[in-house]
């Protein structure tokens, strides 16, 4: 089974959509874990109501906690041996679901990243500000992963891979903890198209940008004490 965990704030315009669209490409086993951080738009009270039709746990959280923390509190409640993580905003395209499980016919697989640098992959409607801030947080991590598009926010792993793993829940760019951190063999890329959302706005904010920088830092000093504990 898949668990599909979905961190959701003021998506009530889209949620509904995008659990119809996930049911209907799907057809293995699923569930959705649903991290709804007390949207005042009642977003968390319309995936109660979703639930009543599909398969879905929502976990209730009383205030606006952040989206990695959102993953990793989905990662605990989730049964499936198989983890996927998307966005509620209708950018990640569910459709393409079906096309990353299939990279984990390689025993050798065990994180998929749904990659918009990868060859026919893109961004579509974004300002060339944020374009540039994504190529430009892509360069300072260079130095930590090869993966094409490692602020990605759309990946499944195995559930091995963070099994004992300690991943601090801060800001946006939790992928990113699971490269460096995280204990795997292989990871594939797969290109999709983001389109920025239609409905609701973007939690992007200064706050975003400061947990990023402070990501980056610990990320680096624990890449260096790894480093020096082989090389002791």
């Amino acid at each position: 089974m898949i668990s599909i965990i979905i961190p959701t704030y003021n998506e009530s315009k889209n949620i509904t959509d995008l659990v119809v669209r996930i049911n209907r490409c799907l057809s293995r086993n699923y569930e959705l874990i649903i991290v709804d951080d007390g949207s005042p738009d009642g977003t968390g009270l319309l995936a109660e109501e979703l639930a009543q039709n599909y398969p879905i746990k929502v976990i209730h959280r009383r205030q606006k906690l952040g989206l990695a923390s959102a993953v990793i509190e989905g990662f605990k409640a989730g049964c499936g041996e198989l983890l996927c993580v998307m966005d509620s905003d209708l950018s990640h395209p569910p459709e393409i679901i079906p096309l990353l499980l299939e990279k984990f016919e390689d025993p050798n697989t065990d994180l998929v990243v749904a990659s918009r640098f990868a060859k026919g992959g893109g961004i579509k409607n974004w300002p060339k500000k944020r374009l540039l801030s994504t190529y430009l947080a892509i360069a300072t991590v260079r130095p930590l992963t090869k993966v094409k598009d490692p602020m990605s926010g759309f990946f499944i792993l195995k559930r091995n891979v963070i099994h004992e793993v300690k991943l601090i829940p801060r800001g946006f760019k939790i992928l990113l903890e699971i490269l460096v951190k995280g204990k795997y063999k292989g990871v594939e890329e797969s290109p999709f198209v983001f389109i920025d959302r239609v409905h609701g706005v973007s939690k992007l904010n200064l706050k975003v940008y400061q947990d990023f920088i402070a990501q980056l830092c610990d990320l680096y000093f624990y890449r260096l004490r790894m480093i020096f504990r082989i090389q002791q």
